[in-house]
């Protein structure tokens, strides 16, 4: 496991188009996915301890969020020989395991990862309805223990972008296991 942090990005860049499959092989655009205020894209996977950790709170976020207007969807990059765990079969199973209530799609190629400069497991991308990046960072600040989180980074970004105000520019880069790069 290699720690990595998100890259820094410009905001207000456009977000990249992308078509990919869920587990039970069904496609979706990116276009499809907007809510009428926003997206929020997470890289993730399964095997992560980071991502693991945040599952949870990111499944609990993308519920509010969808009644503020902003989908979620979340994209497994590391669909990878060496890291079964991360298969779309066991995909399958952590989305009904932990009721993951967005889609959970494939990259098989890593190319939208790459289009997106991904970096990491969980790495947080949120755009607002004209598909341009307001947040790129950490999703709080305590990826281990969520009863010790003081600032809860993403939320709040969510809840300013659905209220039509400005996200905070102070955005602490995510961190969490390296993308599996083939």
């Amino acid at each position: 496991m290699a720690l990595m942090t998100s890259v820094a990005l410009k905001f207000g860049t456009s977000m990249p188009p992308f078509e990919l499959d869920d587990p039970s092989g069904k496609r979706l655009k990116s276009e499809e996915l907007r809510g009428p205020r926003g997206l929020l894209v997470a890289f993730t996977c399964n095997h992560c301890p980071y991502a693991i950790a945040v599952w949870p709170r990111l499944i609990e976020l993308a519920k509010k969020a969808k009644a503020l207007g902003i989908n979620t969807v979340g994209i497994n990059p590391n669909i990878h020989p060496d890291y079964p765990d991360d298969a779309p079969e066991r995909m399958k199973e952590k989305i009904e395991e932990w009721g993951i209530p967005f889609p959970y799609l494939i990259d098989r190629t890593q190319e939208v990862a790459r289009a997106y400069c991904a970096q990491c497991t969980p790495d947080l991308y949120l755009y607002d309805a004209g598909k341009r990046l307001v947040y790129h960072g950490r999703f709080d600040d305590n990826w281990k223990d969520a009863s010790q989180v003081r600032r809860r980074d993403l939320q709040d970004a969510v809840e300013a972008l659905a209220a039509g105000r400005p996200v905070s520019g102070d955005q602490k880069p995510s961190m969490g296991c390296s993308i599996k790069w083939r």
